[in-house]
């Protein structure tokens, strides 16, 4: 596990790390004149995919809120400060070097993957990576096509992305929907028919092994798996509004009423979240939602004061009842963060670390 070494008396932060069998605890001070000092081995093990891996197994690795808002002309991000403390609040992290349209975002592990885009309306292969334990951006490995409004999904350490570009020639056509795996860090095709292959894609959600892709018109569904394709749902079709949250294979969002409900893949039928109707608004404009650790959270704009905008945020524990119907409580109602009238919330993340 290598050697280290530190400079100074600790005191201070205590911090746990759990390796194998071995629980190292450390007291590290803030102090600027003490320091610490760890060998690059050790530094290598603290950050690597295996103890990730294990932490997460062992349920003490944790998730924390990232949230990317449009304000402006540009995009600002923010992070949840300490998801352990009562109230929860953001604040403010590095925004990608880049202004690019149409991304698609999600979280794989502690890194945000922000696929794609357009930059002077001409799409992009590149993928930026930001890695939130060290709160900064890099460029990954680029796409095999360009892609803007692509459908994005993640599954088993890797991504898959669909849609979002021309098929006019054969290089772009074979690429229509392709795959990086984390561990290689490369991109390879996944093959795919031509009747299947639409240009934009609106929204998208990973609901066990199966990955559904909305289109302006209808949509596709690919099981990573079995390799199989096949077209959503038409009752799925109808009822999905803006962006949805999938928790324990139930995907939630809102309807023409401003209501959540949950759509239940294996009985194909929508059904309304019972029980949050007097807690929450009616979403009759855009709402974001996420997967924060089993629980649903719903982030919208509130009112503010005239000048400035709440962005609100309500965690809800969801169950099934024993009727088959879908319930929910409101676990944490609260302002989370204050912005300048006409910001607008583009994307919500849950990454663990």
């Amino acid at each position: 596990m290598g050697r280290y070494r530190y400079l100074g008396s600790f005191s201070g932060i205590q911090s746990s790390l759990y390796y194998g069998p071995i629980l190292l605890e450390c007291r590290v001070s803030t102090s600027e004149d003490r320091q610490f000092e760890v060998s690059k081995s050790w530094r290598s093990t603290v950050n690597s995919a295996e103890l990730f891996r294990t932490r997460s197994l062992l349920r003490t690795s944790q998730f924390s809120l990232y949230l990317s808002l449009r304000i402006d002309s540009s995009f600002q991000w923010y992070s949840e400060r300490n998801p352990q403390i009562i109230k929860r609040a953001v604040v403010p992290i590095p925004s990608i070097p880049h202004h690019l349209v149409g991304s698609s975002i999600l979280a794989l592990g502690p890194k945000i993957y922000v696929i794609g885009g357009s930059v002077n309306d001409i799409p992009s292969n590149n993928v930026w990576i930001f890695d939130c334990r060290f709160n900064k951006w890099e460029i990954g490995p680029k796409m095999r096509a360009a892609r803007e409004f692509s459908a994005a999904g993640e599954w088993n350490g890797k991504i898959f992305v669909m849609g979002g570009c021309n098929v006019d020639n054969w290089a772009r056509s074979i690429n229509w929907a392709e795959a990086f795996d984390s561990n290689t860090g490369l991109w390879a095709a996944v093959p795919s028919a031509i009747e299947l292959r639409d240009k934009w894609m609106h929204a998208s959600a990973m609901i066990g092994s199966k990955f559904y892709a909305m289109a302006d018109r209808g949509g596709v569904v690919y099981d990573v798996g079995t390799g199989e394709w096949g077209n959503v749902p038409k009752r799925l079709d109808l009822g999905w509004r803006g962006r949805a949250a999938v928790v324990d294979n139930v995907l939630y969002c809102y309807d023409y009423l401003g209501k959540i409900r949950g759509y239940d893949v294996e009985k194909d039928v929508w059904k309304e979240l019972r029980g949050v109707d007097k807690g929450l608004p009616k979403f009759l404009c855009s709402s974001t939602m996420v997967n924060l650790d089993g629980k649903l959270c719903v982030l919208w704009e509130g009112k503010g004061n005239g000048k400035e905008v709440d962005i609100m945020c309500a965690e809800i524990e969801v169950k099934r009842d024993v009727d088959g119907g879908l319930s929910g409580t409101i676990l944490r109602l609260e302002v989370i963060l204050v912005v300048p009238k006409g910001a607008s919330i583009s994307h919500c993340l849950a990454v663990e670390f």
